[in-house]
């Protein structure tokens, strides 16, 4: 057993696990908010919306989303009315010439209006070709707190508008719909085309999403394979110690958690291996000391009439097999088992040639070739067993050999009577005999399909019988491939 390799607790692990996520991510947003610019704010400024209804057509705005204009049967209420937002209607109300009452604006988180004043571009200087009422391309927004700007509107279609030095203009920021009832009751209607990308701050939220799993995932990585490498540990373990209680004990390392369980399981395993090793060693022992009376017995028989003496040497015989058997079924579960890559069609084969060259009929219809890893000792008396039962109460011997998806099949058919359904599984117990009389030569001792299950078992399979519908037994054994 190696040294105890301990490390933290899986409760300090899971804490520290999500204590660096935390970290982490609130490092990477802020080194995200600190590092990229600020995103560019969507403005949609009083003379572009005007513009756009005066025309019906799409206006694209210098600094967001193209506005679309609709014609709507009816137009939700925008609420009370700050003062931007009278302001921002009677500057709509002038440039279209309808009364502001005629005028509703909705936006989606509350007011957004403002003023700002912007610089003049080539196109509002004299000889520009740009739209009198709309600052220039080139305009640069300038901060409306600055206290040395004087705030001067500019009405749209004022004489001189194209020559005018810097000056403010209401703007509208965001998402919003502003709509003009008409003559006709219906509403015409701009407001920013929806999109489907996403936009500036999406863009920075998905960013320092996708950094924080790419600096978190393979911590998360390692602390899921340290977790889940114990559970996989243990189950291998388990399977271990269905086959072969000798095994070799759990490696006590990791976690305080998992060596506790380590050492646990390790008691465990080496409790059962005591106790199958204790009953094994009694039954041995048993089995071995009942010949000495026997023998006195086969002795003092002599003396007795022939045909007294006839019966009882018969159960001496027969006891005497019992015993044998007995002895060599304990022999067989105290060998240790030498694991090798074995082909099972071979093995299968030799058996019935051998079975054949006695002058039983035995046959081979179907041998896939499957290699699996076992004792062939172990193996080769498991399908010895199973032919001599089908040879001996069926008459014939039918074998098969395939796969089914990661298990290989082992089937023997006979022509037999079958077994009633209700011993199928009992004539796996030691010493069951589904034939009444104990007469050797009609029935055995009653250890050949226990042997069998527990070879198969012993090598992660499993053994089962059926009656077929044509009449005959099967027998079928499963072992992983």
């Amino acid at each position: 057993m190696s040294p105890h390799r301990r490390s933290a607790p899986l409760f300090v692990q899971a804490l520290g696990l999500v204590t660096l996520t935390l970290v982490a991510a609130q490092l990477i947003a802020i080194a995200v908010i600190f590092t990229l610019p600020p995103p560019p704010p969507e403005l949609y400024r009083l003379s572009e919306i005007a513009r756009a209804l005066k025309t019906g057509h799409m206006v694209q705005p210098r600094d967001g989303r193209a506005l679309v204009v609709q014609p709507r049967a009816n137009m939700p209420s925008g609420g009370p009315d700050s003062a931007r937002r009278a302001e921002f209607k009677a500057g709509i109300g002038r440039a279209l010439d309808v009364a502001p009452e005629r005028i509703e604006i909705v936006t989606d988180n509350g007011p957004r209006f403002f003023v700002r004043r912007f610089k003049a571009s080539s196109a509002e200087k004299p000889g520009g070709t740009g739209d009198p009422g709309e600052p220039g391309r080139q305009g640069r927004p300038v901060d409306p707190r600055d206290p040395s700007i004087a705030r001067r509107p500019t009405p749209a279609g004022e004489p001189g508008a194209r020559a005018a030095p810097p000056r403010d203009e209401p703007f509208i920021f965001g998402d919003f719909k502003l709509g003009v009832r008409q003559q006709d009751g219906t509403w015409m209607v701009v407001e920013p085309k929806p999109s489907f990308r996403f936009d500036s701050w999406q863009q920075r939220i998905l960013l320092i999403l996708v950094l924080s799993v790419l600096a978190v995932a393979p911590l998360a990585w390692l602390f899921a394979r340290r977790l889940a490498e114990p559970i996989s540990a243990f189950a291998d373990a388990a399977e271990r110690l269905g086959r072969d209680p000798r095994a070799a004990p759990l490696d006590l390392s990791g976690s305080t958690e998992v060596i506790a369980a380590a050492k646990a399981f390790n008691m465990m395993q080496e409790r059962l291996r005591r106790y199958v090793e204790d009953r094994t060693a009694m039954i041995g022992a048993i089995a071995h000391d009942l010949r000495t009376p026997l023998t006195r017995l086969r002795f003092r028989i002599e003396a007795t009439p022939d045909e007294v003496r006839t019966k009882l040497a018969a159960d001496i015989d027969q006891m005497e097999a019992m015993i044998s058997a007995a002895l060599a079924f304990v022999r067989d579960t105290n060998r240790p088992a030498e694991r090798t890559k074995l082909e099972l069609a071979s093995l299968l084969e030799s058996v019935m040639d051998e079975a054949a060259e006695t002058g039983g009929q035995a046959a081979v219809e179907q041998a896939e070739r499957i290699v699996i890893e076992g004792d062939s000792i172990a193996l080769k008396r498991l399908i010895v067993n199973l032919v001599d039962n089908a040879l001996k109460y069926g008459h014939s011997a039918r074998g098969r050999i395939f796969a089914q998806g990661d298990t290989a099949i082992i089937e023997i058919d006979d022509d037999g009577p079958g077994i009633p359904p209700a011993e199928l599984d009992r004539v796996f117990e030691p010493f069951f005999r589904g034939e009444p009389s104990r007469n050797r030569e009609t029935g055995g001792i009653g250890l050949g399909l226990a042997v069998v299950r527990s070879l198969a078992r012993a090598h992660g399979g499993d053994v089962t019988l059926t009656n077929r519908p044509g009449g005959g037994l099967r027998a079928s054994v499963r072992l992983p491939i």
